[in-house]
């Protein structure tokens, strides 16, 4: 299974699905990462991992569907199974959406639907949840559709929300369940990918 990896920022859940793919517990390749940004961490972690790296954005490429395509031709050209949206800060063009329909993973660090949407991302939705006073936040995994967070959800992890929780407690502590539950989701999308091939 090749997959691809796009990432606006750090790349630190790529960097658990790098670790995770290079030490066999998911069985699958990371075949390309691309980012918006030429200064990702994402794309440094990537270059460490000798895997390959795009940058795709306003400045490569102006218009909106030029994007779209040229991300679309590099998806198809790495023969691309699955793309992973890790904190990726872009909507994907409808091209590229079309033709991996069913097959574009994101990672949300809540309990979608709660704290989803446009402007939820990041530190602000656990600053959201903080406010909210809930008493248990999360991360989900969910396909994409042609809206932030509202594709269906394949999997979820409830994580407490604690009395003295700053925000930086809380955001580690969704990090690093979210990270294990893509893992897990990665393999058992493998794992039903391999009973489809009998």
């Amino acid at each position: 299974m090749r997959l691809a990896v796009l990432a606006s920022h750090e790349g630190t859940t790529l960097q658990a699905v790098i670790n995770a793919c290079a030490d066999n517990i998911v069985p699958a390749e990371i075949g390309l990462v691309m980012s918006n940004n030429s200064k990702a961490g994402a794309i440094r972690r990537a270059a460490d991992a000798d895997i390959e790296t795009l940058h795709i954005s306003g400045k490569t490429h102006p218009g909106d569907d030029e994007r779209d395509r040229a991300m679309l031709h590099a998806l198809q050209q790495a023969e691309i199974d699955w793309v992973l949206l890790l904190g990726y800060m872009k909507k994907l063009g409808p091209e590229t959406l079309s033709a991996f329909n069913g097959r574009i993973l994101n990672t949300h660090p809540s309990l979608l639907p709660k704290f989803g949407g446009l402007g939820y991302f990041g530190r602000k939705v656990h600053e959201a949840v903080l406010d909210a006073g809930e008493t248990e936040s999360g991360a989900t995994v969910h396909l994409v559709d042609t809206e932030y967070d509202t594709g269906p959800v394949l999997s979820q992890v409830k994580v407490p929300v604690r009395t003295r929780d700053t925000v930086e407690d809380l955001e580690n502590r969704v990090k690093s369940a979210e990270q294990k539950l893509l893992v897990q989701t990665l393999i058992e999308i493998a794992a039903q990918r391999q009973v489809s091939n009998y």
